[in-house]
């Protein structure tokens, strides 16, 4: 970690509550681990969950435990505080922790991170013996496949390719961490089943993987070489970039996980080799099992654009709720697609707090590239909001969600704390906002990066695809997903993102309603998966239709579509820009927005907008000269900004598009960012930068 001077910083008070205490906590940690502060508070006698938990995460290790918190909660901020001491940590101490009953997938991301310290050259023997010694004590299959993984992830040969081999794997994830590790010893492949003999079309791949590891070239992994043909020749180009959505599906935004940043990283792939000296990018994203069964993994998005996805041991999506139990396996099979000779990355980026993106940045590290990151205080900025005020003993759907977004802080610092370049998007707030939430950053630099949208191509075919839409939209109220034809020309309000509940549509529903403006408006929402809808989705949906089925009005007037390609939403919002079903405007009402690609698509368009001010849409709009800040932290303020945009005066909105569309027009194209970005990427890379340069195992 970078080091820099750190002012004298007083711990919080006792009692300190919510968000407000996490950020004290928070600089509190860094100022003691710089030795500028003295002792810490004694125990704590009161506070809500969220100041509970931050304090047993970032006070002192040596005050007594918080006796109302779970234990299990005090285990994990004891590990995620040994995984920041950035420094070594006797070995011991790591196993010791590994070994303890109970420990949960994300507990094992901390202990992994904290392996990390201590494996390096001054630690290594160390390391070998401790997890050897674990090894051989037959621990359990969750600790057997953590320290299997671990040892291989770090170069570690703590037990020979006999040894491993007579290891009975309790379940399926410690077969696989097994097979793994054998990939990488010294006659493994003699313990590794044979060619052809997994279970099923991942196990069937991950074999053949395993066997192109150990044995590059032999017959037996031709199966894994044929799923990536299109890397298997040599590429001496330079700078080749890897950037990753691992959480979604690129080819589906809106649908599920997929939002902007499935469009966005299209067109960024696209413009980065078109004319911002980029040689080659990758854009890894993560397999359905058919396309694993179908063994062709990689996609041309483009001449130089390669989609690449990686196998992941699951029947459904990869999600924030299962990714860390996938972590070392999603690390592993980027570590081997790095070492094939066409994807051999200089820079790799990757933009989520999650624990996809840190198993591509383990992977980032083993193969010897450079790691950007953008970091966003997302969930950092709503957490007071959210969780203030839960009492120490919640369990239910908020103590979970508050939970895992502190894993995510967590990993967010661990991708911090890696990276070689740190990117932002300028937001109202600022770096000082930024700097509140990650105190670290002081002294570091930071890229900072506008997104951008590719310009929308016209095509012969787009009145038709317009009209198609249009008569689908008014085709009848009495269907969820249609509008009274003779409702057509009414203002209609617009909301095209993926159903999620920071997206907030159930929200802009109930604002509509209780402004009244199913009297006088239609609404039309865009988003969610087309086919099986995702919990979260079905969740949002029910919620809206239970709150459409209260006002007769309300229900003809309003109209719920899955997710359309990207394609179709711009034909459609050009459509309604040109007043084609009445007088249209574009509502985007989440609780933030880090940038709002999707606004930018509609500005860009020409439809009046109206965005959050909270989060990346206040720095490119200014409140009635080209779009509408609205205030969507409560309903009745969301109400209130949606009845003053519904009552703007036609001139007055004419204006705000009109400006809206020169100013995306004017600041924000992909090319821009692609090559503002490329030169970024060739600064912390520059030596790197060799076309013949190698990865290693």
């Amino acid at each position: 970690m970078t080091q820099h001077v750190t002012p004298v910083v007083a711990p919080p008070r006792t009692g300190d509550a919510g968000g407000g205490a996490l950020v004290a906590w928070r600089r509190f940690h860094l100022a003691r681990d710089a030795g500028a502060v003295g002792e810490d508070i004694g125990a704590v006698t009161d506070g809500d969950l969220l100041g509970r938990m931050a304090r047993a995460e970032y006070g002192a290790p040596w005050v007594p435990p918080d006796v109302l918190l779970p234990g299990a909660d005090r285990r994990a901020a004891r590990l995620r505080r040994l995984a920041r001491r950035e420094r070594p940590v006797p070995a011991w101490v790591v196993a010791a922790a590994a070994a303890e009953p109970g420990t949960e997938d994300r507990e094992w991301t901390a202990l992994a991170e904290a392996w990390e310290h201590s494996t390096g050259p001054d630690a290594g023997l160390s390391a070998t013996a401790e997890i050897r010694r674990r090894l051989l004590a037959a621990p359990g299959p969750a600790e057997t496949a953590f320290l299997l993984d671990t040892a291989d992830a770090n170069r570690l040969r703590p037990l020979s390719a006999r040894e491993a081999g007579r290891l009975r794997p309790a379940g399926r994830a410690q077969v696989h961490a097994r097979w793994r590790y054998l990939s990488g010893v010294p006659g493994g492949e003699l313990a590794l089943p044979g060619p052809g003999t997994g279970r099923d079309a991942y196990e069937r791949l991950l074999i053949a993987a395993c066997w192109d590891r150990a044995r590059p070239g032999t017959p037996s992994g031709q199966p894994f070489r044929a799923a990536f043909e299109a890397l298997d020749q040599p590429f001496r180009g330079a700078p080749v970039v890897v950037q990753s959505m691992l959480l979604g599906r690129l080819e589906e935004p809106g649908a599920g996980l997929s939002g902007g940043m499935s469009v966005l990283l299209t067109g960024l792939g696209e413009a980065l080799t078109d004319g911002a000296g980029v040689a080659r990018v990758l854009t890894l994203a993560t397999a359905r099992p058919a396309e694993t069964e179908r063994g062709d993994l990689v996609g041309r998005l483009g001449p130089a654009h390669l989609l690449v996805r990686l196998p992941v041991d699951l029947p459904g999506p990869l999600d924030p709720g299962n990714a860390a139990a996938h972590r070392a396996a999603l690390a592993w099979w980027t570590a081997r697609i790095f070492r094939l000779p066409g994807a051999r990355p200089h820079l790799v980026h990757v933009r989520f707090a999650d624990d996809a993106s840190l198993a591509v940045a383990h992977a980032a590290r083993r193969h010897g590239a450079k790691l950007a990151f953008t970091v966003t205080p997302d969930p950092h900025r709503t957490m007071a909001e959210r969780y203030a005020g839960l009492p120490p003993e919640r369990t239910g759907e908020a103590g979970r969600a508050l939970r895992l977004d502190l894993h995510r802080i967590f990993v967010a610092d661990r991708l911090v704390a890696r990276a070689d370049l740190l990117v932002a998007m300028p937001g109202r707030g600022g770096a000082a906002e930024l700097h509140d939430h990650f105190p670290q950053l002081e002294g570091r630099a930071v890229h900072t990066q506008p997104e951008g949208i590719a310009p929308f191509r016209p095509a012969p075919e787009d009145g038709a695809t317009a009209g198609e839409l249009l008569a689908r939209l008014f085709d009848g109220g009495g269907r969820p997903d249609g509008l009274d034809a003779a409702d057509r020309g009414l203002p209609l309000l617009l909301c095209v993102g993926r159903l999620h509940p920071v997206k907030q549509q159930e929200q802009l529903v109930r604002a509509w309603l209780l402004a009244g403006l199913h009297r006088r408006t239609t609404l039309l929402l865009v988003g969610g998966s087309p086919g099986d809808a995702t919990t979260v989705e079905a969740t949002v949906r029910g919620r809206v239709a239970e709150l459409l089925a209260t006002d007769p009005v309300a229900r003809r007037r309003a109209a719920l579509w899955p997710a359309l390609s990207n394609r179709q939403v711009r034909v459609l919002e050009r459509a309604l820009a040109q007043g084609r079903a009445g007088p249209a405007l574009y509502v985007c009402p989440s609780a933030k927005e880090e940038f709002g690609l999707a606004v930018l698509e509609a500005m860009e368009a020409g439809l009046p907008v109206a965005a959050p001010r909270r989060g990346g849409a206040s720095h490119y709009l200014r409140d009635g000269v080209n779009g509408r800040l609205l205030a969507t932290e409560s309903v009745q303020g969301l109400a209130d900004g949606l009845r003053s945009l519904v009552g703007t005066p036609a001139s007055e909105l004419a204006s705000m598009a009109t400006a809206g569309a020169a100013t995306v027009r004017e600041r924000f194209g992909i090319d821009a960012m692609a090559a503002s970005l490329a030169d970024a990427y060739r600064d912390v890379c520059r030596d790197a930068c060799r076309p013949d340069r190698q990865g290693s195992g």
